[in-house]
């Protein structure tokens, strides 16, 4: 059974003058004209359809479960990213960290052997003058023990 445009503007007058009449929420005045008899929306791609967005909601209506994934998916993907990089900034600068370390430690190593050196120990001993220490002139002795 097809119906035409003065059918649908017939129920729209019946459902508007019921309105007026009665209290009845919209929502069961259009049940009441509705009937599984109604013809299905047409499977054909009207211009008017797609510029007043049906041809939009149905898509989107039909494909809610696939959309919300796809937005699902990108999202994460995106927080992945965003972690990805703030944890190559952190390594970056623990590298720099260690590089700074290292050449200090290098530093210091070197200055600690420097001072260390006898001639070193000598000349600080000769510059403090109160120090009673001096160098050896004999050469040290060989213990020799019999096992």
């Amino acid at each position: 059974m097809a119906k035409t445009d003065d059918d649908e503007e017939l129920v729209k007058s019946e459902i508007a003058d019921d309105e007026l009449q009665s209290g009845e929420s919209t929502l069961q005045k259009l049940k009441r004209h509705a009937s599984e008899s109604d013809e299905a929306p047409s499977a054909s791609l009207r211009f008017r359809d797609i510029l007043g967005g049906d041809y939009l909601w149905s898509l989107v209506r039909n494909h809610i479960w696939l959309i919300m994934l796809i937005v699902l998916i990108t999202t994460a993907y995106v927080a992945v990213r965003y972690q990805c990089q703030q944890d190559a900034i952190d390594i970056s600068q623990l590298e720099r960290d260690l590089q700074d370390a290292k050449f200090q430690s290098l530093s210091s190593s070197s200055n600690l052997t420097r001072m260390c050196r006898q001639s070193h120990v000598l000349d600080m001993l000769k510059d403090m003058g109160d120090s009673l220490l001096q160098v050896s002139k004999t050469p040290p002795y060989i213990i020799e023990v019999p096992e």
